[in-house]
């Protein structure tokens, strides 16, 4: 721990992927929107029912757990998902995918930047995932200080990017922490990186949330029963709003 970070742990811990680039400069039409997913997990929850949970699943379909649950390899039927090119099998995975995510007990933080808006908002916006971090760690602070769990250590898990990526997050996501956003200083908040092969369930699941946040926002009328399970999960303020609590959309 660095100095001044508290030496307690919290109860909790998060999980984040994103969907889309954040790039600016070449925006793909067909997915303008950058969404950047935290989902929270209480730790005791996590360890004896979600993580048992989809390591079930996996033993099922492919007889093993070396499988990384992959929303991208999963749509296209790719890799160790090729058995899902069998149509009874597709339905059944999704239909035993959709109960763990329904069933798992974790709440979900998002943020999606809609990249057009911003550049015809602004003159020299701000990087789509700086803005999607900033949003979501002003979010979870709150969130743990609701539980008055802001004063013990929590930990933000992020997948591994690449040495340069992860250097610039890192970078990020200190500067936020230190006191540049809507909340205030958040020494209890640590960034940890993790390989793709280390089969994090919750790193997993991350995944298989921020994909159905950004098609929903892209297209809100689009049937997107992903989206619906994760809805469920959001953040809720008073009377039960997840806008601008669980899901921010800027601008």
């Amino acid at each position: 721990m660095e100095q001044g970070r508290p030496q307690r742990f919290s109860d909790y811990v998060v999980y984040v992927d994103e969907s889309g680039d954040h790039s600016l400069s070449s925006v793909n039409p067909q997915n303008p929107v950058f969404a950047l997913a935290f989902c929270i997990f209480d730790k005791s929850n996590y360890i004896s029912a979600v993580v048992p949970a989809f390591q079930r699943l996996k033993f099922d379909f492919w007889g093993h757990d070396c499988v990384v649950l992959h929303s991208h390899e999963i749509r296209k039927s790719s890799g160790d998902f090729n058995i899902l090119l069998n149509a009874t099998t597709r339905a059944l995975f999704f239909e035993r995918l959709n109960q763990a995510i329904a069933a798992a007990p974790f709440t979900v933080i998002a943020a999606a930047i809609d990249k057009n808006k911003l550049l015809s908002r602004y003159a020299k916006p701000a990087s789509p995932y700086e803005l999607a971090l900033g949003f979501c760690m002003e979010r979870l602070q709150r969130w743990l200080m609701d539980r008055t769990a802001s004063d013990s250590a929590t930990f933000v898990m992020v997948e591994c990017r690449g040495r340069k990526e992860d250097g610039a997050l890192e970078l990020e996501f200190r500067r936020i922490a230190d006191g540049q956003n809507q909340v205030g200083k958040m020494p209890n908040l640590d960034v940890r990186f993790m390989d793709k092969r280390h089969n994090s369930t919750g790193l997993q699941i991350a995944d298989l949330v921020a994909h159905p946040i950004s098609r929903h926002v892209i297209d809100p009328t689009q049937p997107n029963r992903a989206y619906d399970i994760v809805k469920s999960k959001f953040r809720k303020g008073p009377g039960g709003i997840e806008v601008g609590y669980g899901l921010k959309v800027f601008p």
